[in-house]
């Protein structure tokens, strides 16, 4: 018998289903046979519970589990034979009136939308290139020399400056009263290295070990200690320590001491450039993947399911409130968080997703095994042990499906960038480094 689908309201659909009631019953009987077998009661014996007692007990929960499991297997049918592509679980209600002997079913579900996407040799997208210059491998040394640097006393006629690792003990007051994170004691941070407000550094630098200063201080408005932001306090310091930085000289030891096979100067250098060479084509296959996906997102035409978009808030939910428990915060399941709040965005990802999928579906876009494999490699350049890396993908599933969902994406943004209207903007190695 064909399956009558009735369209409702742009993608929602429903199909009405009917079940024997005979075939309920039967099953609940059979279910709950097999359950009389293991189930226990006190007087009984295991296995001697009888049949009136263990329906009583089970028999509303197996009713209930016989019919989902029915009713399901009813939907999925029906779909397939009439060729539906369901978005989302359907809404399953009873319906009154059915034949004697049966049990009807009014499913209520969406359906995919048709996706129309415009002529992509009219959409116009930005590709951006940088390059790794001398001057960057230069502040890379510089990185890799302060993160192995030392510290020794400085003479106590000398003042603190930029670069020596501070000692101090400090109080604030507004007002004449002291606020919260005003008051530290043993503090300690690297004068010039913007950790500390540009004020308090200006006071700080010159200052003797033993010294006390009170200085005044304008908290910027933007400032993200909310309770003193705009506001002025009054700051006393006591400098503890004073301690200048040692950093090593690039010589064939530090190149040596940082694991270099070649451990010269150059060699070192080589190294640095190779690292910052595979880090800048990551970084610029994200930001014009992400501008093709811009493109893509205003080219299309579609409908969004609402349970797709549904699904996707309640994802981003229990990611905030993994993350909120993360961060220590107390009673995070139960944290008030707007669904409004990540409609947008869940939005925008149902879209670009459906999108992206038929982009697929349609150019045969996805992702072959020899180019995940080719990606997990480039990746595991980045450590110590490749092989490790390399293994640790390769054993879990999860962690493949990840992989494969990028090369599927790094498909779609190459096949676009080969039928858009391309426009080649060079960005400085800096400002590359500096976006998130």
């Amino acid at each position: 018998m064909a399956v009558t689908v009735e369209t409702l309201e742009k993608l929602e659909r429903r199909i009405t289903l009917t079940l024997s009631a005979d075939v309920i019953k039967n099953e609940v009987e059979s279910r709950l046979k097999r359950l009389a077998k293991t189930v226990k009661a006190d007087g009984f014996r295991p296995g001697k519970v009888p049949m009136s007692v263990v329906a009583q007990r089970y028999g509303y929960s197996v009713q209930y589990e016989v019919m989902n499991d029915k009713v399901g297997e009813a939907f999925n049918k029906a779909a397939n034979e009439a060729k539906v592509r369901v978005a989302g679980m359907p809404r399953i209600s009873e319906k009154e009136g059915a034949p004697e002997g049966q049990l009807a079913f009014d499913a209520t579900f969406e359906v995919y939308p048709e996706v129309k996407i415009a002529d992509l040799s009219g959409v116009e997208v930005e590709r951006v290139s940088s390059e790794v210059t001398e001057e960057a491998i230069d502040k890379t040394l510089e990185i890799l020399r302060k993160q192995r640097r030392t510290f020794a006393q400085r003479p106590a006629a000398e003042g603190a400056a930029d670069g020596d690792r501070v000692t101090i003990d400090f109080e604030g007051k507004i007002d004449g009263t002291p606020f919260e994170g005003g008051r530290a004691e043993g503090f300690q941070f690297i004068l010039g290295e913007g950790r500390m407000l540009e004020a308090f550094e200006k006071a700080v630098r010159g200052m003797k070990a033993g010294e006390s200063k009170t200085f005044p201080l304008q908290f910027p408005e933007d400032y993200h200690g909310k309770d003193v932001a705009g506001k002025e306090a009054d700051f006393l310091v006591t400098l503890k320590k004073v301690e200048q930085q040692n950093l090593p000289e690039v010589n064939e030891a530090f190149a040596k001491s940082l694991g270099i096979a070649d451990a010269t100067i150059e060699g070192l250098r080589a190294d640095i450039k190779k690292n910052l060479e595979r880090e800048v084509k990551f970084r610029v296959a994200a930001r014009n993947k992400a501008a093709v996906m811009e493109a893509l997102v205003k080219a299309a035409e579609l409908e969004l399911p609402n349970a797709l978009v549904q699904n996707e808030i309640g994802r981003m939910t229990e990611q905030a409130r993994a993350d909120l428990k993360q961060r220590g915060i107390k009673d995070a399941d139960n944290a008030p968080i707007p669904a409004e709040v990540f409609q947008p965005q869940a939005e925008r990802r149902v879209r670009l997703g459906l999108v992206v999928a038929e982009l697929v579906r349609a150019n045969q876009l996805q992702a072959k095994p020899e180019q995940i494999t080719g990606h997990i490699e480039e990746l595991a350049q980045s450590y110590e042990k490749p092989d490790d890396v390399k293994r640790w993908y390769f054993g879990d599933s999860q962690r493949l499906a990840e992989v494969e969902a990028v090369v599927i994406e790094n498909n779609v943004a190459e096949f676009v960038l080969g039928k858009a209207k391309v426009s080649d903007k060079a960005v400085a190695f800096d400002e590359l480094m500096q976006q998130a």
